[in-house]
């Protein structure tokens, strides 16, 4: 049975990689250690010498003091898929000569081969597994299919399942029907993911926190926002808290929509309920009425995030949002009391741009001295950028200032 089972999965294996797969970098939020400098010199090498490099890393650790696999395991987005592979064989590699038997550790290996898209690995693996006498459990299909899945490959996703379900050692379970959920929720097929889902009930297994994330953000990706909003309803009907990242869907559902009511009522609803907005949330909605030109909500929305104690951040993103906006509308009492409410919080400006559109507009109103007294202002909290002085030496040029043109020059330099 053993034997007809690996015969069949190579099988599978064959058939399934026989399409291309996606196998762009994922992205991740760490950064490159700063101690170790293996990650930076893979990034130079050839893909030939990737594992000797490796090798030597590990055969002479004086060499490398601060060589470790966390370390790699943050370069892997920085490096081109063929490298990252190479990375991942290499580790399977010496975890198969050191006759390593976690399960966890191939679990945690076949997961990086999903991040980086490349099934053919993950599949790699689970071979690998097996000839070394290593037996599949349900916890490794379940990640195999994820890999695959990962890679838009469903065909051999689901030859994989019905694997599943003829077996006695390693049946589907909860995690299963949630792995095909994700799945399909992140490839953008909502009526596969609602299948799932379904089949999850039908086999007596309930929705978790997690289904209703993938659901939600499923239909949202797809614009199916009434399916959004019934699965919303369900999660209340449960009793299930909402997460962050639901609500987060949900009010990107209304503001593709332009939903302006709702959003204003969604947000009041999460400060009432939960006490705070993301900052997501709060970019999300400056973003519309940026857009739109609804200035008068965003300082509502201001005012909102003042009185129910949100974070400095929060104050930050929607502030900023109303200075770019008089600043566009040309209104300069307010960009200049929007500045002032600012400072006043201890906070400046976050980027070069939102000081550019303010300088735009003291030139669109040829209101020179007033755009000296904000300079000398905000130069005590923000270093100007070298594209902010371009500007000004064009503004002050065309307006014919040569005074203030030199000062800003000499400032520069």
């Amino acid at each position: 049975m053993a034997f007809l089972c690996k015969g069949f999965l190579r099988a599978v294996a064959k058939r399934g990689l026989s399409s291309k797969f996606v196998r762009t970098p994922f992205k991740s939020q760490r950064s490159l250690s700063s101690l170790d400098p293996l990650p930076n010199k893979l990034l130079q090498l050839p893909s030939s010498l990737i594992k000797s490099t490796l090798d030597s890393a590990t055969r002479f650790p004086q060499d490398n003091p601060h060589f470790s696999w966390d370390s790699l395991l943050a370069c892997l987005p920085s490096l081109s898929s063929d490298k990252a592979r190479l990375v991942l064989e290499w580790k399977l590699e010496k975890m198969l000569k050191g006759n390593e038997r976690d399960y966890d550790q191939y679990l945690y290996l076949m997961s990086l081969c999903a991040k980086i898209r490349n099934a053919s690995l993950a599949m790699h693996v689970f071979t690998s597994m097996e000839i070394h006498g290593i037996k599949p459990t349900t916890s490794l299909f379940n990640s195999l299919i994820h890999a695959f899945l990962s890679s838009k490959d469903t065909i051999t996703a689901l030859n994989l399942f019905e694997i599943m379900q003829s077996s006695e050692d390693y049946k589907p379970n909860d995690e299963t029907y949630e792995t095909f959920i994700i799945g399909f929720s992140s490839l953008g097929n909502t009526d596969a993911m609602k299948s799932w889902y379904s089949a999850k009930k039908v086999a007596g297994y309930c929705a978790t926190l997690q289904t209703y994330e993938s659901l939600v953000s499923g239909c949202i990706k797809a614009r199916e926002f009434d399916g959004a909003n019934r699965f919303y309803d369900e999660i209340k009907s449960t009793g299930i808290m909402p997460s962050e990242t639901i609500l987060e869907n949900l009010l990107e559902g209304f503001c593709r929509r332009r939903r302006f009511n709702q959003v204003k009522e969604f947000i009041k609803s999460c400060l009432e309920v939960w006490q705070e907005i993301s900052v997501k949330m709060a970019e999300e909605v400056v973003g519309l009425y940026l857009e739109h030109g609804k200035v008068e909500e965003m300082e509502e929305l201001l005012s909102t995030v003042v009185e129910s104690g949100q974070a400095v951040t929060l104050f930050s993103e929607v502030n900023s949002g109303i200075i770019r906006m008089y600043a566009a509308l040309n209104r300069l009492d307010d960009v200049e009391y929007s500045v002032g409410r600012m400072l006043k919080q201890g906070l400046s400006f976050r980027c070069a741009d939102d000081v550019e559109k303010v300088v735009c507009c003291y030139f669109r109103e040829e209101a020179y001295d007033r755009l000296d007294l904000f300079l000398e202002h905000i130069k005590r909290s923000h270093k100007l950028a070298k594209s902010t002085y371009d500007l000004l030496v064009a503004g002050y040029r065309r307006a014919g200032l040569s005074q203030r043109l030199d000062t800003v020059i000499k400032d520069w330099n």
